[in-house]
């Protein structure tokens, strides 16, 4: 059976073999987005179990994206206190640096913070050179706002391409990312449907996101999740779980 071109090299006329800067064009691509493919849950989940969140089975890990946000994120801090629970907060360097009050403040109640990148953006193309850059920037505005060092890296919409790949690891953080979601950005979310949406895929060990800002969701969104986070911790204890940050979740934070 003859097998179709490779995509790169469709077009070429018949009988002609791809060129080095074809092939390098071919072997970029793939490496930028075959990794992109831990995106589906039961992929990371049968392949890398700890990428997927996969962690203490008595223990539940919670974490927000997209903060710190000077109107929304304080009163997830107020509600947290509260509830007793200390969660992982994945930042954006860019929020970081624009509400550095509000980073601070959440290492004070405990908190931990790890990195979401430097702007929430989708990776399409390409771009090693700056995936290093803003990496790397957004982890030095961590320790710098923050005074703690970051372990954990979450790439914007989970999409975790090779330049990403590479460029957590080179600025010492672990790529992890969820179990479980809420689907808390949509529009037409409720308390009842975030609710609903994270205890259908949460199990013993799961780590669950959530968004603490609307910073990339529907306006005024964070106020369902709000609503939702009582009712969340309140039935995860119910069924036996711990509920905190995914430094008492996941051993061996440190990239290998």
């Amino acid at each position: 059976m003859d097998l179709p071109p490779p995509a790169g090299a469709r077009g070429l006329p018949p009988g002609t073999v791809a060129g080095p800067a074809a092939l390098t064009a071919l072997g970029v691509a793939a490496w930028h987005v075959l990794p992109a493919a831990t995106w589906l849950p039961p992929v990371r989940r049968a392949l890398w179990p700890a990428l997927h969140g996969v962690g203490d089975p008595g223990h539940v890990a919670l974490t927000f994206d997209d903060g710190p946000d000077p109107d929304s994120t304080p009163r997830f801090l107020d509600t947290l206190d509260r509830l007793g629970v200390r969660a992982t907060f994945f930042l954006l360097g860019s929020a970081l640096a624009r509400a550095p009050q509000v980073g601070r403040t959440l290492v004070a109640a405990g908190h931990e913070v790890a990195v979401h990148g430097w702007e929430h953006r989708r990776p399409w193309r390409p771009a090693p050179s700056r995936d290093r850059q803003e990496v790397r920037r957004a982890v030095e505005t961590v320790r710098e706002v923050c005074g703690t060092e970051p372990r954990w890296y979450r790439p914007p919409y989970g999409i975790l391409t090779g330049g990403l790949w590479t460029a957590s690891r080179l600025a010492g953080l672990r790529p992890v990312l969820w179990s479980a979601w809420g689907r808390d950005w949509e529009a037409g979310a409720t308390p009842a449907s975030v609710l609903r949406t994270v205890l259908g895929e949460l199990r013993g060990g799961g780590t669950v996101l959530l968004h603490d800002t609307d910073h990339a969701s529907a306006p005024g969104s964070w106020r369902v999740t709000l609503e939702a986070l009582p009712l969340l911790v309140d039935r995860c204890r119910e069924l036996g779980w711990r509920v905190g940050p995914l430094e008492d979740h996941l051993a061996d934070p440190r990239p290998a």
